[in-house]
């Protein structure tokens, strides 16, 4: 594969201060947690086995932690899956160590299965055997179906083992840094003090109005933190600021319970490359309906989070873990990045099922070179989950994506064996002219059967520029072909962390650049339909286009003050994430049990204001939707002076 070419000097700054926020890719320089021992090795992680199936056997039931497996967490649960709870019997679980552990069958909300909760943790890097008495004779549940809970003749003896690992501390480590964005990067507001928005700048006007707003976050790097929504021409929606300290990712847009909800990642971005939070769902409200906090001692990770039907859902979870990596050229007092795909019961929390790479995909696949120093190797970085659906709606297989493998893997629903990969070294397929990819994000299998990807091509360069791809696959001669590439031109993007590629119902591609701000969505046959970008020494993680309707559940903010004159009334009003605010009836009077409409101004942006000709000491105001309906109305306000209500910058200006 080429080095990359020579790119123009504004672009090349804008690569070299992404890639200093780049999502860690296995060179970091330091360990950013609590050093492993070195006066000793580390235990064996590696395991001499690929084959590490869930699936009991005999049984249509699939267990986790995987028997066999080294990487089960001190905290996990041990979780049966596809057979109804009462089926499950004289559940024994005993440590090599720890001994006889005593807990409790907790049934998921699906009626598919329970996971056994031991009520103390399993001592780090002893052996742990499970046995129970599974009623195969009852009527089972299939994955993600229901069963008859009736037990009925004993059931069959079952027994499985597995070793818990020895884990990594990662508390230490620091967060990316975010140092404040320059003034014009960023929008702020009379209505919402303190509140610093990322501008995004549209530079090919939108051609596809239909493909709706564009939904993405900031950070890590310059700036405010949170999800944001912008309409087509660039305007703020909706943001959600953070804290200092929390950092969202992945704003999408998903079906949870019937209705089409936003989700995403917020929590603490480490420099290690990985997220440790808890995965959201907000209504069109804005309210909380759900939360996905990760399970089994791991933490919910940034890079994806997918709802499917029965309030199921998947998300990575990184696990740092004590590591013997001499047997692929490392130190014996290493450390690694295992990495897991969580199928979670969003109703209890529970973990029904959980896959680990080290398990099923061999280190020495990796693209980055194990390190000499107990610094924590980022050997697969797991970034993308595609669940794929069989008969009923049910949950199939699955489609990962590894950027430090450089490959894609069609893992099988439940047993979780690797049925084929798509690049890399060990490609399942012969990987046609421009299939190839590098540092690869977000892979996705389309309804065709055809395989998206956001190829990054970098970091360190690899490839020319980032591109959005779309391949076919001939599963029958083990072909890969290219059908389309998309790429960005005027500048060339180079993305060194980061992005995405969102394929439309009519076939148009949202591509998100990620690392490199931009987002763009093509036509199938490559024309430039729309084309933005947030400040370049900004990144998002993913960028997409929905069509989306918000009303705010809490009320418009408006702030009134008195012009210079003290003759006259400004009244400034926004509502974060309001869609349908046509217009705005102001109100105002003397007193505030006792306001009259004194103007209607049609809706500016996210914040409009109106000047009202007299001096009032209170002011109110509704929101209209385009047929004069009331949305929303605020509480109202006492008027403010006219030095009272700029910040000091402005006074002395």
């Amino acid at each position: 594969m080429g080095r990359t070419r020579l790119i123009p000097a504004l672009l090349a700054a804008v690569v070299a201060i992404a890639a200093a926020v780049v999502l860690a890719t296995g060179s970091l320089s330091g360990s950013g947690g609590k050093a492993a021992s070195s006066s000793a090795s580390a235990p064996v992680c590696l395991p001499s086995t690929l084959s590490h199936s869930a699936k009991l056997s005999g049984l249509d039931v699939d267990v986790s932690p995987a028997p066999g497996t080294d990487t089960a967490n001190p905290h996990t649960q041990i979780s049966f899956l596809g057979v109804a709870p009462a089926q499950i019997e004289d559940v024994s679980v005993v440590g090599q160590r720890s001994g006889r552990h005593a807990g409790r069958l907790e049934a998921y909300s699906q009626g598919d299965g329970a996971s056994f909760l031991p009520d103390t943790p399993f001592d780090a890097g002893e052996w742990v055997t499970v046995g129970a008495r599974i009623d195969a004779g009852g009527a089972g549940a299939s994955r993600g179906g229901t069963a008859n809970a009736s037990a009925t003749n004993g059931g069959k003896p079952v027994s499985f083992g597995f070793r818990v690992d020895s884990p990594y501390s990662t508390v230490g480590a620091p967060p990316f840094p975010n140092p404040q964005a320059a003034p014009a990067d960023y929008q702020s507001f009379d209505t919402l003090p303190g509140v610093q928005a990322p501008v995004l700048s549209v530079t090919v006007p939108d051609r596809d109005p239909t493909a709706g707003e564009v939904f993405t976050t900031n950070g890590p790097g310059p700036g405010q933190y949170g999800p944001l929504i912008y309409d087509p021409q660039g305007r703020l929606i909706w943001f959600d600021h953070l804290p200092a300290g929390e950092t969202a990712e992945d704003l999408n847009v998903q079906s949870y319970e019937g209705r089409r909800d936003l989700t995403f990642w917020h929590g603490k971005v480490l420099s290690l490359g990985f997220g440790q939070g808890e995965d959201v769902v907000l209504n069109s409200r804005y309210q909380t309906v759900a939360k996905v906090a990760g399970g089994n001692g791991l933490q919910a990770d940034l890079h994806d989070f997918q709802i499917a039907p029965d309030d199921v859902s998947y998300t990575t979870a990184f696990n740092a873990i004590r590591c013997d990596l001499k047997p692929v050229g490392g130190v014996s007092d290493g450390v690694i990045l295992d990495t897991a795909v969580q199928e979670i019961d969003m109703r209890t929390g529970l973990v029904r099922w959980e896959w680990h790479s080290l398990d099923h995909v061999g280190a020495s696949e990796s693209e980055v070179q194990a390190p000499k120093t107990a610094t924590p190797w980022d050997w697969f970085h797991i970034n993308s989950i595609d669940v794929q659906y069989g008969n009923a709606n049910r949950p199939g297989n699955i489609f990962i994506s590894a950027r430090s493998t450089w490959a894609g893997y069609q893992l099988e629903g439940g047993s979780g064996d690797v049925l084929w990969r798509l690049g890399g070294l060990e490609s399942s397929f012969k990987m046609g002219p421009g299939t190839e990819t590098a540092w690869q994000h977000d892979g996705r299998i389309l309804t065709s059967g055809d395989v998206t990807f956001f190829d990054d091509g970098s970091n360190p360069p690899i490839h020319r520029q980032s591109r959005g791809l779309l391949i076919a696959l001939d599963v029958r001669t083990h072909q890969a072909r290219l059908i389309s590439a998309y790429t960005h031109t005027n500048p060339a993007l180079l993305a060194p962390s980061q992005g995405n590629m969102q394929t439309l119902s009519d076939g148009n591609a949202v591509v998100g650049y990620g690392g490199v701000p931009a987002i763009s969505e093509f036509a199938p046959g490559g024309s430039l339909l729309f084309d933005a970008h947030l400040p370049y020494d900004m990144s998002f993680y993913r960028a997409f286009r929905f069509p989306w309707s918000g009303r705010p559940s809490s009320p418009p903010a408006i702030l009134a003050n008195l012009n210079n004159t003290g003759e006259e009334t400004i009244v400034h009003v926004s509502w974060n994430g309001a869609t349908a605010v046509s217009s705005w009836r102001v109100l105002a009077g003397q007193r505030a049990d006792s306001l009259q409409t004194q103007a209607e101004s049609p809706s500016s942006g996210f914040e409009s204001s109106t000047t009202l000709p007299k001096k009032y000491a209170y002011a109110a105001v509704q929101a209209l939707d385009a047929a004069g309906h009331v949305l929303g109305e605020s509480k109202p306000v006492k008027t403010i002076a006219y030095a009272a209500a700029l910040p000091a910058a402005k006074q002395s200006g």
